[in-house]
């Protein structure tokens, strides 16, 4: 396929998912009813990537007109276990999306068909290794729910409308590797519900092309990392950026993240499937990352990215346990329990891989503010883990217009300072937000490669002079802005007044003899 018709492709997908989106929820309210879009939109992914999985073995293994998907049900339970060892879970051919959808309008009890197929597709997975990974996948996607109608037979229609409208999307035959459009086809839905959704949709959603520039700072000059990590994970469109940007395969041992709500924490791991990243590939946690990190005891990460909330409540000082947290402990001092991001920031340095590079999107009250944090900011400087400090653009995230920045983060550097980006005006203004492009993105790669100083854009400097003012990292109290006011000649300026004033004094002696003229003709 040609990148013109790929991208003619992916325009029309994307039309059509913002039609059915719109056309399907009806009094639901957009953010509830993404669920139900995103969550049929995995089960159809996970039928046709069974059956072309199945179907590729047994043709391969002589069998060339097999179908898995017109086998009877007992035909089919032969393959169970090895399938499941495989792919994590198991669809009977009866429970396949397809066929589902092929009998939904007429099937009286559709909601509790769903329900019924949702439940033993997590069930195939229990007992085996992918159990964890499978549990709970359709607790969200819930058939009976008041929302979708006061009536089963309401409910129903309104199902059979979602599988027509998700079965309908073009997204290509699965055996001629259409698996991009899927994840493609998540994205924009998960894009389209976070702008409509404002703050709440900016928790759980970082646009993708600051997503692309975080992992790309982390893995500059590598062509594969062990792992990557994401302690606020979301919906985990950001620990999916590296297998686009190093290749498949080249995060050797998976994708690690943790997220603390629920429902976020099925999207992200929807997403991992939805990106054909199989279940023994990713690991992630449900919980709160600072009381209860999971993957303590896992080899530490060579990539960690991340985009924690912004000066989020947590409980600090007020449980006399975490000063003596092994990941907090060092700087001496906890985060303010009204402002928990350099928390999340010493957390990140405790998992970092003496070989690897984390990059934080952080609120910039982070770089100047006093109390505990300069102190925190204290021990990152004179331990010398601050690598870079980006100022990003105004208005690029979901929820809030502010100027977010990055901290990269390194436990091994080859000198002692701090390289400052100012990417304020790094933006193209797309719609109603701004947008970090491509080459917006590589003029910031290229400075933080090249780590010198760029005249009004970036500058090295080095920690004692940090030190010396008061451990203030913020980027505008070391480069310098270009002065784009309009330079005046003061001279030439006065020299036009002077025109200007002689000119009014000719005027007013022509219209003073005009008006005696017109008096003396009375």
């Amino acid at each position: 396929m040609t990148p013109t018709t790929r991208e003619g492709q992916r325009a029309e997908l994307h039309k059509t998912i913002w039609r059915i989106a719109n056309d399907l929820r009806g009094s639901v309210d957009g953010w509830d009813f993404k669920s139900y879009v995103l969550g049929m939109l995995f089960y159809r992914f996970i039928s046709e990537n069974l059956t072309a999985y199945i179907n590729e073995g047994e043709r391969a293994a002589g069998n060339p007109g097999f179908n898995y998907a017109v086998l009877p049900d007992e035909q089919a339970e032969f393959g169970r276990d090895v399938t499941v060892q495989d792919k994590g879970f198991y669809i009977l051919p009866s429970e396949l999306f397809q066929n589902v959808r092929r009998h939904a309008a007429r099937d009286e009890n559709l909601n509790e068909t769903l329900a019924q197929v949702f439940k033993n597709i997590e069930g195939s997975a229990v007992g085996s290794d992918s159990e964890y990974d499978l549990k709970g996948l359709f607790d969200d996607l819930d058939v009976n729910s008041s929302k979708l109608g006061n009536t089963v037979a309401k409910r129903n229609e309104k199902l059979v409308k979602l599988l027509d409208a998700i079965g309908d999307l073009p997204l290509g035959n699965f055996e001629d590797h259409s698996i991009d459009l899927f994840g493609d086809a998540y994205e924009y839905l998960m894009q389209m519900y976070a702008s409509s959704a404002g703050k709440s949709g900016g928790e759980y959603y970082t646009p993708q092309e600051v997503s692309e520039l975080l992992a790309r700072i982390t893995v500059v000059g590598k062509k594969s990392v062990n792992k990557v990590y994401d302690p606020a994970v979301g919906s985990g469109s950001l620990l999916l950026k590296f297998d686009k940007i190093l290749g498949k395969g080249n995060v050797r041992l998976g994708f690690y993240g943790q997220e603390i709500n629920l429902t976020t924490y099925n999207l992200a791991r929807i997403n991992m499937f939805l990106h054909d990243v199989n279940y023994e590939k990713f690991n992630l946690a449900h919980g709160d990352t600072l009381l209860d990190p999971a993957h303590w005891d896992d080899e530490p990460f060579e990539a960690i990215v991340s985009n924690p909330p912004y000066s989020t409540r947590w409980e600090g000082d007020a449980n006399p346990l975490l000063i003596n947290d092994p990941r907090f402990a060092p700087a001496g001092v906890l985060a303010p329990k009204s402002k928990a991001d350099l928390a999340f920031t010493m957390h990140i340095l405790s998992w970092l891989a003496v070989n690897g590079t984390a990059a934080i999107v952080e609120f910039p009250g982070v770089l100047y503010r006093g109390g505990a944090e300069a102190k925190i900011r204290k021990y990152l400087i004179d331990n010398n883990y601050v690598d870079a400090v980006i100022q990003l653009p105004p208005d690029l995230f979901f929820g809030t217009t502010i100027a977010t920045c990055i901290i990269v983060l390194k436990k091994s550097k080859n000198d002692n300072a701090v390289l400052f980006i100012d990417a304020s005006a790094e933006f193209t203004r797309g719609g109603n937000k701004n947008k970090l492009t491509v080459p917006h993105q590589q003029k910031i790669l290229d400075a933080f490669t090249a780590r010198e100083d760029a005249e009004h854009f970036a500058r090295l400097v080095p920690n004692a002079d940090i030190a010396s003012n008061a451990y203030n990292i913020a980027v505008s109290s070391y480069v310098e802005a270009e002065d784009t006011r309009e330079v005046i000649d003061i001279t030439e300026l006065n020299a036009e007044i002077k025109r200007i004033v002689a000119r009014q004094q000719e005027l007013r002696i022509s219209i003073d003899a005009i008006v005696a003229d017109l008096e003396g003709t009375k």
